[in-house]
């Protein structure tokens, strides 16, 4: 999964529990961008990129969703 996935499906995930969804792309530097899920967020690296399975993990962690959902 890259990071565009990733996003996609937090989005979709979101909309079935009716939380907001929203992406910056100004807050960093280059290809990443914060994805904010509710009152959490996360850095997204490289959205072309693939994620490793750590980083997908640490990333699910730090929104509360189980990446199993994904």
């Amino acid at each position: 999964m890259n990071g565009r996935e990733f996003t996609t499906r937090v989005r979709r995930l979101a909309r079935s529990r009716g939380i907001a969804v929203r992406f910056d792309r100004t807050r960093d530097k280059g290809s990443h961008g914060t994805l904010y899920y509710g009152d959490r967020f996360t850095m997204v690296k490289d959205r072309r990129k693939s994620l490793k399975a750590g980083t997908l993990r640490s990333m699910c962690k730090k929104l509360g969703i189980d990446p199993n959902d994904l």
